[in-house]
């Protein structure tokens, strides 16, 4: 490897270094929203977060030269796949933003960090092979899970804990969905749209159940833009610049330190503290999260970056969220420029049609390094935190 090629890899994995440290501070500034109500913050914030993404898209088709009719085609072509990957967004987002109302954000960043084991393990009900190093890592997570969670016993997990466990069944279906039709959409669009249409589903409900919906937004302006703006806009294009040149491999752990910076957000800014059970649980999951993402022998070979713009086919291995975000870890599995974004969590694009700047889609807590990385069997057909991941 050249010393130019290795300086541009550093870069990258510097890149996806911070954009996993904003993902992980994210919990704070959602736990710092909690003065509002859940659904009004995370209508505000994933809208504020779709409008962040479109400079970055109008930059993208003025680069590549995008008539007019193409654009509109590429926004047509993702109204109906945002409506429907929206509600599984709406409803992963809308049980993480409660259950913070009752557990920390350290004890959240690990519990929704296990999307990165149940997305291969899901391949199981799709027919597909189940990795030893996956079912060695979801052993490890399960065993960290009941560490961290279960501190008073048997049966004594707190009810965030368990709202947030719940909601990785649904950022576990919203990897899988976003990885079915990024195959053929333009990502960042498709990003845009489920953000937008998750806005108007957690608008509906901040009126249908809270008391004052939207009366408390001047309170929480700061975490709305930090989630919003920084976590979604500068997070998923900072994703997007460094997978590039990062190796999937390298990008999918890399992202995967995004509960390691949530837990330490937490300690440091809302001065959460664990029981030493609990840091136990909480660094076995993180080695089960790293464990499920080691690639077998065979892969690689394609442990590579991203081709060129232009290549017959452009394939993400992993985000959050990553997509991506993997996220994919987070993108092929996208949470997630999810998230998430937690949001942006999974992406693979095919073609030239789209670029290799924009193969990594999504959120929260966006999108996919991770998933293609958790599980390359479940995301062979180039579907791949990201959210976000949507964050």
């Amino acid at each position: 490897m050249s010393v130019l090629a290795g300086s541009r890899r550093t870069r990258a994995n510097l890149l996806l270094l911070l954009a996993a440290a904003i993902w992980g501070f994210a919990f704070v500034a959602q736990v710092a929203g909690a003065q509002v109500g859940a659904f009004t913050f995370n209508s505000s914030r994933f809208l504020l977060g779709a409008l962040s993404l479109l400079p970055v898209i109008a930059w993208l088709d003025h680069h590549h030269a995008l008539t007019r009719a193409e654009r509109r085609r590429r926004w047509r072509a993702v109204v109906r796949p945002g409506l429907l990957i929206g509600v599984l967004l709406f409803v992963g987002s809308s049980l993480q933003q409660i259950a913070l109302q009752y557990t920390t954000a350290g004890s959240a960043a690990f519990v929704t960090g296990l999307y990165v084991v149940t997305v291969p393990l899901a391949g199981l009900v799709l027919g597909h092979r189940i990795r030893g190093s996956i079912w060695a890592g979801a052993g490890l997570a399960v065993v960290g899970l009941y560490l961290l969670t279960m501190i008073g016993g048997p049966g004594a997990i707190n009810t965030g804990d368990l709202l947030c466990l719940i909601s990785t069944v649904f950022w576990t279906g919203h990897i899988l969905a976003v990885s079915r039709f990024s195959r053929r959409l333009d990502p960042l669009r498709l990003s845009v749209a489920q953000f937008v249409a998750n806005s108007l589903y957690a608008a509906v409900a901040a009126m249908l159940v809270e008391d004052a919906p939207f009366a408390g937004l001047p309170t929480v302006i700061g975490p709305i833009a930090y989630a919003g703006l920084v976590s979604v806009g500068v997070a998923y294009t900072l994703q997007v610049v460094g997978q590039r040149d990062a190796l999937p491999s390298h990008a999918a752990l890399i992202m995967s330190l995004e509960t390691v910076f949530g837990a330490l957000g937490g300690a440091l800014f809302l001065g959460e503290r664990m029981a030493p059970t609990g840091y136990l649980g909480a660094a076995l999951m993180l080695a089960g999260i790293i464990v499920s993402q080691l690639p077998a022998k065979g892969l690689r070979s394609t442990d590579r970056p991203a081709p060129t713009p232009g290549a017959a086919s452009t394939r993400v291995g992993a985000t959050p969220a990553g997509a991506t975000r993997a996220r994919a870890t987070q993108a092929g599995a996208t949470r997630a420029v999810a998230t998430r974004a937690g949001a942006t969590r999974a992406v693979a694009t095919r073609g030239a049609a789209i670029p290799a700047e924009v193969t990594r889609a999504e959120s929260i807590r966006a999108e996919a390094t991770r998933a293609e990385s958790a599980c390359p069997e479940a995301v062979t057909s180039g579907a791949a935190e990201t959210h976000p991941g949507v964050r």
